[in-house]
């Protein structure tokens, strides 16, 4: 998470030791992979009845982890004001946004989408936090959006254009929005000292009760699509998308802050769209490639260490 104070070092992988760039590497990979999980999920059941199931999972998981630790269960009122907000942020609102995103994008365009969260969690942190954004993170923030503008011409300018595309786009910024607020409660969160094991699990618990609440009101039935490839998806994205990789993200949040971390996700795309050229026969063009490669650049402008002086 960004920090609230001038001295909080400049983003940079420089450093870290062993376990902190495991936890990196884990990230990368649990989530850039997560992409072709989610489109598994979409076409039978709708896509917060999905979501549910996939924390309902993952919530249990943690539940049992954090009661065979032996790690604290009991906190006070504002605490558990933080786990629904929690909640809300980064185990229900995102991931419908992202789900129902997914519907007209392809897997490997949402996290293209996704790692402007980088730049997402500076902005965030300076209308917050009041912390300075450099001209170079600005920069860097243009040049972000300017790759996804590419990546997106052929579907904006297309003949057969139609509000899809430019509906799913918006829903994974919003997506990335709920994401990148998570973050910042998350760190106040572990900076009042709550174990991150109790924090995930309640924040988990109140992500599904939100879920649970906008389902019934939906009215959606409360089934699971009987198919290996569904069933698979969900036991993936609950176990390694979401117990693995959430801790392996908050973990990094509070060791190198929400800068730093970002770095993960300027990954992201390059796994995911690399999946999504085998599995879902994404095809390539001059256009898309700019379009990451403006991405991209733009994050790395983002969190690169200044030189020094």
């Amino acid at each position: 998470m960004t920090h609230a104070t001038a001295t909080v070092p400049q983003p940079s992988l420089k450093g870290v030791d062993g376990t902190t760039l495991g936890l990196y590497a884990a990230t990368v990979f649990l989530w850039g992979v997560s992409w072709i999980g989610i489109r598994a999920q979409l076409g039978v059941l709708a896509p917060e009845m999905s979501v549910l199931w996939r924390f309902l999972l993952a919530a249990a998981v943690m539940w049992a982890w954090v009661l065979a630790t032996g790690h604290k269960v009991r906190f006070g009122r504002a605490d558990h004001g933080r786990f629904a907000a929690v909640g809300c942020c980064l185990f229900s609102f995102n991931f419908i946004s992202f789900y129902y995103g997914g519907l007209s994008v392809p897997s490997g365009l949402l996290s293209v989408v996704f790692s402007l969260a980088s730049v997402f969690n500076l902005a965030l942190g300076f209308l917050v936090f009041r912390q300075k954004v450099e001209p170079r993170v600005a920069l860097g923030g243009v040049i972000g959006v300017a790759g996804i503008v590419f990546l997106f011409w052929p579907e904006i300018t297309g003949a057969g254009f139609n509000a899809d595309a430019l509906f799913g786009l918006g829903l994974c910024v919003m997506g990335t929005l709920f994401f990148c607020s998570g973050n910042m409660i998350s760190t106040v969160v572990q900076r009042r000292g709550v174990p991150l094991l109790s924090a995930t699990a309640w924040g988990m618990t109140y992500g599904c009760a939100v879920l649970l609440a906008l389902n019934l009101v939906r009215g959606n039935a409360f089934i699971i699509e009987p198919t290996a490839k569904y069933v698979g998806s969900l036991l993936y994205l609950s176990i390694g998308a979401s117990v693995l990789a959430f801790m392996s993200y908050l973990t990094l949040l509070r060791r190198l802050g929400a800068a730093r971390a970002g770095y993960a996700t300027v990954l992201f795309p390059v796994v995911a769209l690399t999946v999504s050229t085998v599995i879902e026969g994404y095809v390539w063009t001059a256009l898309a490639g700019i379009g990451v490669v403006l991405a991209l650049a733009g994050n790395v402008l983002v969190l690169r260490r200044p030189a020094a002086r």
